[in-house]
């Protein structure tokens, strides 16, 4: 059995022994990982700590990282990433940026060579502070041992501080191998803003004065009391609710107050709502970053053109694009617990309120599209008849518009992709959902570009044993790519055609079952198997080229191209 904190407090440890045992006290749970020489210290700490956290090996750095991503987005705890250096760390950087983006907790370790070596470009040396500089919270490198457990506790309360995000140290072998006494650090206590009572005045007072007011949820630091909270506050004060960018699942979409969600790909009606009638937004945890914001034109910069109440756990985010109104460095579930306490004005705003939800379910409809398998019905039907706690995560790709526009998520956390549009996060992502969520269907959607870039991870699924439904949506092409390229230069058409595997053979290589579906009318048969299977099940969906979105062919998009360079 490992040893208590106070034994390990007067005991003597080598600097591996000393980083696991911090880890095991401030609560870390998961380790997702891919094994390195320079951090051998580390795994042999963590042996002593099988009991309490689960160290998972993947197949690639980039999947470790995504998944470390999925875990914290779901729990809202960081999980560590632990690579080797050099190759390891550069492939981890795709999913440190994802969680930056994304404002997700995470901790990074990288091995580090020994700091006898440093600066003379020794074997996989790299500055992780210059490297990582632009896309973590905090970087540094633990060159004493006696500091490990300062280095690590601060790491935690950076990651969950604030806005939310990645933390990287490097860890010189040396440090890993020296002995030393050193006691311990405590359990971690995170604070969390709340409003001030002189701002929740001024909002209570705009509130008062608007006709056509606004909810507008996002962001880090979610949780499902956060999303009650945000029904209850749309029911008291009347107000449409937008979900940001791949944050669909932060309120039930079957709420009657619930509008859709704005970013790629959005209900136009909704984006006219927000950016030429809406007379007060109220914006909670969201950045307001280029998706949402439609290329920061739906809303003017730096003074918007509606009264502007900007909520964020950052206060490095408020004023950051627009100028807000009001500025309240909050975290989400404390604002809207405060929200709850003003009063509701007397005002009748049925007719601003009233048509939002119909015009969100009117859009969920599936649009007729050319070829003989429709992805609106499959993405439709799989909404309809999967548990309202089903986990969908999706990388990037013209694919996910199907999936955001069709689906409706009725329970918090049921949503997993990646703000920062990053190909390659859904296989990983439904590794750590259905690590965490074993009782829940885990679905990863992933078009046939964005699958091949981390299908390897479906071997991680299998070792442990984790039945994960793959939907492979195949048009032989990188779309969204493709479809700029017909839409910016038409008819020039380069590097954007694939050569595919058999997808259904590959999954069968690793002992997952699987089908391929050409018509909309086997998919629903094919789902039923898939959800009985108990080894996970790829369901490849070989759809026309010409289906690019669900609004517009191929052929389509080629002609607008042609008539813009017309004109």
């Amino acid at each position: 059995m490992p040893a208590s904190r106070s034994e390990n407090s007067e005991n003597s440890r080598h600097g591996g022994r000393i980083l696991a045992d911090q880890l095991a006290i401030l609560g870390i749970e998961k380790v997702f990982c891919v094994p390195g020489e320079s951090y051998l210290g580390l795994l042999d700490g963590l042996y002593d700590h099988a009991d309490k956290i689960d160290v998972v090996t993947c197949r690639h750095e980039g999947g470790a990282a995504n998944m470390a991503d999925a875990y914290g987005k779901l729990t809202g705890k960081p999980a560590v990433c632990a690579v080797t250096r050099g190759p390891g760390a550069t492939n981890a950087s795709n999913g440190v940026h994802t969680a930056f983006q994304d404002s997700t907790p995470m901790i990074v370790l990288i091995g580090q060579v020994a700091t006898s070596m440093m600066d003379r470009e020794a074997f996989q040396e790299i500055d992780y502070r210059r490297m990582f500089g632009e896309m973590a919270k905090w970087v540094a490198q633990i060159d004493d041992i006696s500091r490990i457990p300062e280095y690590i506790s601060r790491a935690w309360h950076v990651a969950l501080s604030g806005r939310p995000g990645p933390v990287v140290l490097a860890l010189p072998e040396d440090t890993l191998s020296a002995v030393a006494t050193v006691p311990d650090a405590r359990p971690a206590h995170v604070g969390y803003a709340a409003p001030a009572a002189e701002d929740m005045a001024q909002l209570e007072k705009l509130i008062a004065q608007a006709m056509k007011p606004m909810l507008v949820v996002g962001g880090p630091g979610w949780s499902a009391r956060s999303a009650e909270l945000t029904a209850q506050v749309a029911e008291k004060f009347d107000l449409p609710v937008a979900t940001t960018f791949r944050c669909q699942d932060y309120v039930d979409n079957g709420h009657p107050n619930y509008a859709g969600v704005i970013g790629i790909a959005a209900l136009p009606s909704l984006l006219q709502s927000v950016g030429e009638e809406a007379d007060l937004l109220i914006t909670v945890g969201t950045r307001f970053g280029e998706m949402t914001t439609q290329g920061y034109e739906l809303i003017d910069s730096p003074v918007p053109q509606m009264k502007f109440v900007h909520v964020h756990p950052g206060p490095e985010q408020l004023g950051h694009v627009y100028a807000p109104d009001v500025s309240i460095v909050s975290s989400a579930e404390n604002f809207l617990s405060a929200m709850l306490e003003l009063s509701s004005p007397d005002v009748d705003r049925s007719d601003w309120t009233g048509g939002f939800h119909a015009r969100y379910q009117a859009f969920r409809t599936p649009t007729e599209v050319p070829g003989d398998l429709n992805m609106g019905h499959v993405i439709r039907h799989t909404s309809d008849t999967l548990p309202a706690d089903t986990v969908f995560t999706n990388g990037a790709g013209n694919y996910a518009v199907w999936l955001h526009r069709f689906h409706a998520h009725r329970t918090y956390r049921t949503q997993l992709a990646p703000t920062s549009g990053s190909m390659g996060y859904g296989v990983p992502a439904a590794v750590a959902a259905k690590l965490e969520k074993p009782e829940s269907t885990v679905v990863s959607v992933a078009g046939d570009g964005c699958f091949l870039m981390t299908a390897q991870e479906m071997a991680t699924a299998k070792k442990y044993d984790l039945p994960i439904i793959y939907l492979v949506v195949n048009n032989g092409m990188y779309g969204t790519i493709r479809m700029h390229q017909e839409r910016h230069h038409p008819g020039r058409v380069i590097s954007t055609e694939l050569v595919n595997p058999d997808f259904v053979t590959y999954a069968k290589s690793f002992g997952i079952p699987g089908e391929v579906v050409t018509r909309t009318e086997d998919f629903p048969a094919v789902l039923e198997r898939a959800r009985t299977s108990s080894s996970g099940y790829l369901i490849e969906l070989q759809v026309d080229p010409e289906a690019l979105t669900p609004v517009q062919s191929l052929s389509e998009v080629r002609a607008q191209g042609v008539a813009a360079q017309k004109g």
